[in-house]
């Protein structure tokens, strides 16, 4: 009879080991699968890292689309408001009309003191 029971202790034993086991596993198991989730080509981080570089590029392409708009407008309106044309014409290129007077003011030309002269 001691011998019966002496086997049953030792399938207990080897179930509770094995159990134990199963357990470290599945806490190594764990661990592993957090920090990839943490880390890797796919992981947290780098899913952070690309939502932000995304948001960036939806900002610069609304940006850029705005800036699209005025342009387009700047078009429309060179085309066919005669005001506009006339006053790029006369910014750009210089244009006056017929009988105008064009005054141009030339920036002071700084004196530059005379330096004593040598013999």
């Amino acid at each position: 009879m001691l011998i019966k029971q002496n086997r049953g202790r030792q399938w207990l034993e080897w179930r509770e080991r094995a159990l134990i086991i199963t357990q470290v596993i599945g806490a190594g198991g764990c661990v592993w699968l957090f920090v990839a989730l943490l880390s890797g080509d796919m992981g947290l981080t780098r899913y952070l890292t690309m939502r932000d570089h995304a948001r960036g590029l939806e900002e610069e392409l609304s940006a850029l689309r705005r800036g699209n708009a005025a342009l387009q407008q700047d078009i429309t309106r060179l085309q066919h408001d005669p005001a506009k044309i006339e006053q790029m014409a006369r910014e750009q290129l210089g244009y006056v009309r017929k009988g105008e007077t064009v005054y141009q003011l030339a920036p002071d030309s700084e004196k530059k003191p005379e330096s004593p002269s040598r013999p």
